[in-house]
């Protein structure tokens, strides 16, 4: 059996790396490169039953290691993968609800998503609006159950009064 090459060129950026990362998986391909290089008799598929990762990939992991160092194990995917707007389009689409809104009327999520759907030709759904609005800043406004100016005492008095 042929001897595996070297993973890392150098293992404390490697420790390094596996010290600073909160992500699991980032952790667990670092930690197929470290156990590459601090145990050179161990295969790739005994590495994989400790990462609990793939023989296939922990060997993709190694190579991608070899050709681009840390970088290759960071995850470099955002949030939004399927998004229709740019967070600026989405600002710049929720601005006159938000004008009328901020006049005295309520901005009412259905007529948002129809303007929504207009605007990108797909139907969505009521979900990603209300995702959305969030993003954006915009709130759910519950209407009081009482009115500000009213009098408690002359309900009461209403109610003992007017029903038998």
């Amino acid at each position: 059996m042929r001897k595996r090459q070297q993973v890392a060129k150098d293992l404390d950026v490697v420790i390094k790396a596996m010290a600073e990362t909160k992500d699991v998986a980032e952790f667990k391909k670092l930690q197929a490169v470290y156990l590459a290089d601090t145990m050179p008799d161990m295969n790739a598929e005994e590495i994989a039953k400790i990462t609990m990762l793939k023989e296939y990939r922990v060997k993709m992991i190694h190579a991608n290691f070899r050709k681009n160092g840390v970088d290759s194990v960071k995850d470099k995917r955002g949030g939004r993968y399927r998004e229709y707007m740019t967070i600026a389009e989405e600002a710049d689409f929720l601005a006159p609800f938000e004008q009328k809104s901020k006049s005295g009327t309520i901005a009412v999520a259905g007529e948002i998503k129809a303007a929504y759907e207009k605007k990108i030709g797909k139907k969505v759904a009521e979900s990603t609006i209300y995702r959305l609005l969030d993003r954006h800043g915009f709130r759910k406004i519950v209407p009081y159950k009482r009115h500000k100016k009213a009098d408690v005492e002359a309900q009461e008095a209403f109610k003992k009064t007017s029903f038998p």
